[in-house]
């Protein structure tokens, strides 16, 4: 009659076990999401004027002086290089991707030179009235359609460097 005992006692155990387990497993979901993530307050669009134009709510330790600018103008001024907010967006265009630069720049259009014909004074076709036409020039271009390079491919012309006229 004791192996009855002993079963009772070991699932008894496991309960116990289970039950603090249980328990340990519940008190660590338990902390708000205020203790982990404080928002003192700011929204976020507070956050993104006050990093990008820097009109928005700032934040006292970047805030040197007290004169609420923000570490682009920090820098600006220790580079001893200002700029005016209106040419804030013309910088960013000269390096901002956009899918015209990625064609271009990838996939750049081959010179497709232009050739000037010069027509010589002569007299129209008909054998009856023979009309004279003054000489005149045109242009046209040398390929009927426009031919585009590889990635990578070199598109103008680079000469090579002469070695002082070395003879190898």
């Amino acid at each position: 009659m004791r192996i009855p005992h002993a079963r009772t006692a070991s699932i008894s155990g496991l309960a116990v076990a289970a039950a603090i387990a249980t328990t340990m497993a519940l008190s660590g979901c338990a902390t708000s999401q205020e203790e982990m993530l404080p928002t003192n307050g700011t929204t976020m669009a507070g956050i993104w004027q006050s990093t990008t134009t820097g009109r928005g709510t700032t934040n006292t330790a970047d805030d040197i002086e007290g004169d609420h600018t923000t570490n682009l103008e920090h820098a600006r001024s220790a580079l001893r290089r200002p700029i005016a907010p209106a040419n804030l967006t013309v910088e960013r265009s000269a390096y901002t991707r956009t899918a015209a630069n990625e064609i271009h720049s990838q996939f750049s259009r081959l010179p497709n030179p232009d050739l000037t014909l010069y027509i010589f004074p002569h007299l129209s076709g008909g054998s009856s009235e023979q009309v004279p036409i003054p000489g005149y020039t045109t242009v046209f271009p040398l390929y009927d359609r426009p031919h585009y390079g590889q990635p990578g491919e070199r598109t103008t012309y680079q000469p090579v460097a002469d070695n002082g006229g070395a003879a190898r």
